[in-house]
């Protein structure tokens, strides 16, 4: 007759509930771009990164970051055929809109808690309980090696 020890049955039981935990908590991954739609600026992403024995879902509508920069004024003086002039640059703002293409490969981030409801600029509470889930991914930025292709 065997004896199970009871401390090594709990262990086990915590082990397993903390792996299942850390395996449902995303921060951030690679993905590949299945496709983009231009109008709302999101898209639809493959995960590159297999935990399991299975491949990742795709993951659908997945906003991509843009970017807004601040030009700002400045002068210089050039001197061409011995003729000196001062070319002078106002400030203005550049609204940079994403544009990545299907097979680019971008970094892939999931927000702390569900940001649907933020998605207007407002405060706001979310939904849902949930945490670091890949429904509130968005994407940062296309690496290196697709922005050379």
């Amino acid at each position: 007759m065997s004896i199970v020890d009871p401390g090594s049955a709990v262990n086990a039981f915590v082990v397993g509930m903390l792996e299942k935990a850390f395996d449902d908590l995303y921060v951030c991954f690679p993905c590949t771009v299945i496709s983009f739609h231009p109008g709302d600026c999101k898209a639809v992403v493959q995960p590159l990164v297999k935990a399991g024995s299975s491949s990742p879902a795709v993951i659908q509508n997945v906003s991509v970051l843009g970017q807004k920069f601040k030009i700002k004024e400045y002068e210089q003086t050039i001197i061409e055929e011995g003729v000196e002039r001062t070319i002078t640059m106002k400030e203005h703002d550049v609204i940079c809109i994403p544009n990545v293409s299907a097979g680019d490969t971008v970094v892939v981030v999931c927000a702390d808690v569900e940001i649907k409801n933020t998605l207007s600029g407002q405060i706001a509470s979310p939904d849902s309980k949930r945490r670091h889930s890949k429904n509130d991914a968005v994407i940062v930025g296309v690496l290196p090696w697709s922005l050379l292709n």
